[in-house]
């Protein structure tokens, strides 16, 4: 090959090369020894464990319809289901995965009939170790070789496309593994990491860092990254381990980190690489979705670089998470002492514009299924879980939820299997209701403008009760940006409570829209809640309010028709 000492470039023409020749760079290092590797650039790999590169065309460019458009805005419901394609369903022994073709005719419907309005797929960048799910990868630009060829990929998105579905990839940035085919000492020396294993290597994983300072290296993260939207027609990407790119001492104790030239503990160049990049690809998609895993409080993730942000549309909001779930953990009784878990999302809910996330990382490594963090018997657990959906898909944010969370399945998550599909064979199982209920409650949240196109302002958000600490009650209005209202009343106590009065603001008639309690999703009403008149009793600041029987462990939508519109307040 020649080297061309200006740009760092080196290069080689050889003719009458085939699309599927297989080919390896045979490079003799700074140490005078020769090294096989992979080609960082190549478009597709063999499967593993061999690191063989394989020539293949260049795809060509995707532009986004106008629905696909119109589903990425602000004021758009977004609703995520997060897949593993590996294991989300598995062939009829259970062993090989399904390719990219199977699950355009399987997953894709799916997501559709469900009601989701985008598909996240974990990343699917070439990686040598199933267990890491993809976010260790080896070849950032070459689809992975386990469900099929890079044109099938690109099938698969357009027929998402095509069912009405966004999708969104994984990126991982932050991190790639020591394999001796991949780009760790590439030349010899660290070419593509940080020199000094206190910048260079995560402890967490046993991964080393990208240079962040080096040009080249920025190019090609940021080449990759516009590459799946460009060219495989990716609506957004999903950025993995943000923190850990942009704290010089993220997981690092005292003595074990480099500080920036201020003496300070934030990756400077690493923040310059993610403005640069979300800038790149807003100026490619200016509609592009760019959601960032980021698990601390740092300021602007979601502000344009202009203003001093990170230039992402979405930040995953792991505080509402992890607060919300160690509340369900715990015993009814004990709640009340815990209330502001509940509360404390809305006090920082639009400092960024946040996806409340249930993703992957909660349902593995031992931490157990959604359904067996909640607490209480089987049934209390169902109904926990079920007026938990509730309360987040009315919550301000967008919404994100791991494959397996909709069928409230017992076991943690398995890569090396399937879904336990056969808890929703039986129709009347309380895990088909579950199912149900998630179906229902993006169909209600894409049909109710209250729930999604104003979610980004404070205006679209008033608490109604917010101290009722003692029966585990919280009842706010979400408002559409015409003012249309929605009441929204979540319990979490395992008794009815007849003869509830609630404040509101207009007077009128009062009717469940959802009730995560109906027996249609494995709940004990059986009957229609009759329309509710609202009686001029003044309560909790309002001067009308509605007497009704809040169900045990459960969350209720009402619509409101007001009697007139002077008596709105």
């Amino acid at each position: 090959m020649r080297h061309h000492p200006e740009n760092g470039l080196w290069e080689i023409f050889l003719p009458a090369i085939q699309a599927g020749t297989h080919y390896q760079y045979e490079i003799l290092d700074a140490k005078g020894e020769v090294q096989l590797k992979s080609d960082p650039y190549a478009f597709r790999s063999q499967l593993r464990p061999d690191t063989t590169s394989i020539v293949s065309l260049l795809p060509k460019q995707r532009h986004p319809t106008a629905q696909q458009i119109q589903s990425n805005q602000r004021n758009a419901p977004i609703s995520i289901y997060e897949v593993h394609l590996g294991s989300w369903r598995r062939s009829a022994n259970n062993h090989s995965w399904l390719t990219y073709r199977e699950l355009a005719e399987t997953l894709l419907p799916y997501v559709k009939e469900m009601g989701f309005t985008h598909l996240e797929i974990l990343p699917i960048s070439e990686h040598p170790f199933d267990g890491s799910w993809g976010y260790q990868p080896l070849g950032i630009y070459s689809p992975t070789s386990r469900f099929g060829s890079p044109q099938d990929l690109i099938d698969f998105v357009d027929e998402a496309h095509r069912l009405g579905i966004n999708v969104i990839l994984d990126w991982v940035p932050g991190h790639f593994p020591s394999d001796n085919s991949g780009l760790a000492n590439f030349d010899g020396t660290p070419l593509y990491e940080y020199a000094d294993p206190k910048e260079g290597k995560h402890r967490d994983w046993d991964t080393l860092i990208y240079d962040y300072r080096s040009h080249e290296v920025r190019q090609f993260l940021s080449d990759n990254a516009a590459y799946w939207v460009d060219r495989f027609g990716f609506d957004g990407l999903r950025v993995d381990a943000v923190a850990s790119m942009i704290y010089r001492d993220y997981s690092r104790p005292d003595g074990e980190w480099i500080a920036n030239e201020y003496g300070g503990n934030i990756n400077l160049e690493a923040v310059s690489f993610l403005q640069h990049t979300n800038e790149l690809l807003h100026r490619i998609q200016p509609n592009v979705l760019m959601a960032a895993e980021e698990s601390t409080d740092f300021s602007g993730v979601t502000l344009p670089p202009s203003l001093g942000g990170l230039g992402f549309n979405y930040k995953w909001n792991m505080g509402w998470m992890h607060d919300t779930l160690s509340y369900l953990q715990l015993d009814p009784i004990a709640r009340k002492y815990h209330h502001n878990k509940m509360t404390f999302s809305v006090m920082y809910a639009w400092s960024e514009n946040y996806i409340l996330p249930l993703s992957h990382d909660e349902v593995v490594h031992g931490k157990g299924s959604l359904l067996r963090k909640m607490s209480g018997s089987p049934d209390q657990k169902f109904a926990t879980l079920r007026a938990y959906y509730g309360f987040m898909w009315a919550h301000p944010g967008k919404k994100l939820l791991f494959m397996g969370g909709e069928i409230a399945q017992w076991r943690e998550w398995d890569h090396d299997g399937e879904l336990d599909w056969h808890l929703v064979d039986i129709p009347t199982s309380p895990h088909a209701g579950v199912q149900r209920l998630i179906r229902d409650l993006n169909v209600t949240y894409r049909s109710t403008p209250a729930l999604y196109d104003n979610d980004h302002n404070e205006s679209s958000f008033e608490w109604v009760i917010v101290d009722d600490h003692d029966n585990s009650v919280f009842a706010f209005i979400r408002y559409a940006e015409n003012g249309d209202p929605l009441l929204v009343i979540s319990h979490f106590t395992p008794v009815t409570r007849a003869d509830y009065r609630i404040g509101v603001r207009l007077h009128g008639q009062y009717q469940v829209l959802l009730n995560t309690n109906d027996s249609r999703y494995g709940g004990s009403d059986k009957h229609p809640v009759a329309p509710i008149s609202s009686q001029p009793i003044k309560a909790h600041g309002c001067q009308y309010s509605i007497a009704l029987t809040l169900p045990p462990l459960s969350t209720l939508y009402l619509t409101i028709k007001p009697a007139t519109k002077k008596n709105k307040e």
